[in-house]
C-alpha cells in the first residue's frame, strides 16, 4: 500500500513554491509571466491562496519554462 499526504484544500504563496520546488519569487515571476495581464493586478489581491488544481497547471507551466530555461 502506498501512503501520501492527504491533499490540502488551499495552499500558501509560500507553501505553493515549496510544492513546486521553486523559491516564492520564481513562482511570482510565473505568475506574472502567464496568468496576471499587468503587475498592478497582483496588488489586487491581498493574499494568493491556490486550490491544488492551480499548482497542477503551475507544474505544467513551470515544466515549460525550464525546457525553455527561462525561469530564472
Amino acid at each position: 500500500m502506498i501512503l501520501s499526504k492527504p491533499a490540502k484544500a488551499h495552499y500558501t504563496e509560500p507553501e505553493a513554491a515549496e510544492e513546486l520546488g521553486v523559491t516564492v519569487e520564481q513562482l511570482r515571476v510565473l505568475i506574472r509571466r502567464h496568468i496576471v495581464d499587468r503587475d498592478e493586478d497582483l496588488s489586487n489581491v491581498p493574499v494568493a491562496l491556490f486550490q491544488p488544481s492551480d499548482l497542477v497547471i503551475l507544474r505544467l507551466m513551470l515544466n515549460g519554462m525550464k525546457q525553455e530555461s527561462t525561469l530564472p
